[in-house]
C-alpha cells in the first residue's frame, strides 16, 4: 500500500517548468559531487519527483541530463566576461573573475570535475561545451582589447594563454583548501595579464599598440599603477641587463 508519505508531492509545473527543475536539481549535486556520484534516484529525489518522471524528461538518462545541465552551467559561465567596454581594462577584468571565480566558488567539486574530465559521464559533447566556454572567454577579452576581428596570432595566444592560467589557478586554489581569500586571487590574475600582455608587446607591434591604449585609461590608483610601483624596484635592480 502506498502513503501519502512516500509518495513524492508533485506540483503542477509545465514542460519548460520542469525540465528546468530537473536540470537545477541536477547543477546542484553536480556542483558537490563528481558526476559519476550522482545517480538518476538522487536528481530525483532532490527534486523531489520520481526516477520514471526524470527519464520521461531525459530518455538518454544520466549522461543526457549531464550534457544539458553542463550546457546550462556553461551558459552562466560564458556570461560572466561579458562586461561593458567602459572603464580601465582591469576594472573590468576584475569584474569579470568576480564572477568566474564566484561559479567556481559555488561549484567546486563540479568545477573540478568538468575541467579535469575524466568522468565516466564524459562525452563529446560535455568536451565541445568546455572547449566552448574557453574560446567564448577568449572573445570576450578581445573584445575588450578592440581587437575581436583583428587580432593577430600571437595576441591571440597571449589571451587564449592567459584563459587557460585562470583554469589553472582556480583548480589549484581548490586543490589548495580554497586559499589565498578569492579578492587576492582575482587581483592576481588581474597582474597576469597585465603582465602578458606587456611581455607579448616586446615582440608583437599589434599588442604594444593595444598595450599602450589599455594602459592609457589606467589610473595611478588602479591595479596597472599598484604593480607598476610593486615592480619598478625589482626590475630597477637588474639595471645591469640595459
Amino acid at each position: 500500500m502506498t502513503t501519502a508519505a512516500s509518495t513524492p508531492a508533485y506540483r503542477r509545473l509545465s514542460v519548460e517548468q520542469r525540465r528546468l527543475q530537473l536540470i537545477d536539481a541536477a547543477l546542484s549535486l553536480f556542483a558537490h559531487r563528481a558526476p559519476e556520484d550522482v545517480s538518476l534516484d538522487d536528481v530525483a529525489e532532490a527534486a523531489g519527483v520520481s526516477r520514471p518522471l526524470v527519464y520521461r524528461y531525459f530518455p538518454g538518462g544520466k549522461v543526457q541530463l549531464y550534457e544539458v545541465a553542463l550546457g546550462s552551467a556553461a551558459d552562466e559561465l560564458k556570461l560572466c566576461f561579458a562586461e561593458p567596454q567602459t572603464g580601465p581594462l582591469t576594472q573590468r577584468l576584475a569584474s569579470a573573475l568576480d564572477r568566474y571565480l564566484g561559479f567556481v566558488d559555488t561549484h567546486d567539486t563540479g568545477f573540478s570535475a568538468l575541467l579535469q574530465g575524466g568522468s565516466v559521464v564524459e562525452t563529446s559533447r560535455t568536451t565541445a561545451t568546455v572547449d566552448g566556454v574557453r574560446r567564448e572567454a577568449a572573445e570576450q577579452i578581445l573584445l575588450h582589447l578592440d581587437v575581436t576581428d583583428t587580432a593577430g596570432p600571437r595576441l591571440r595566444m597571449m589571451v587564449r594563454t592567459w584563459i587557460a592560467a585562470v583554469e589553472a589557478a582556480s583548480l589549484i586554489w581548490l586543490d589548495e583548501g580554497k586559499q589565498p581569500p578569492l579578492p587576492e586571487l582575482r587581483d592576481w590574475m588581474v597582474d597576469h595579464f597585465v603582465a602578458l600582455l606587456t611581455a607579448t608587446s616586446a615582440t608583437d607591434p599589434q599588442t604594444a599598440d593595444v598595450t599602450r591604449e589599455a594602459l592609457a585609461l589606467e589610473t595611478s590608483e588602479g591595479a596597472a599603477g599598484v604593480l607598476a610601483r610593486r615592480v619598478i624596484p625589482v626590475i630597477s635592480e637588474a639595471a645591469h641587463l640595459l
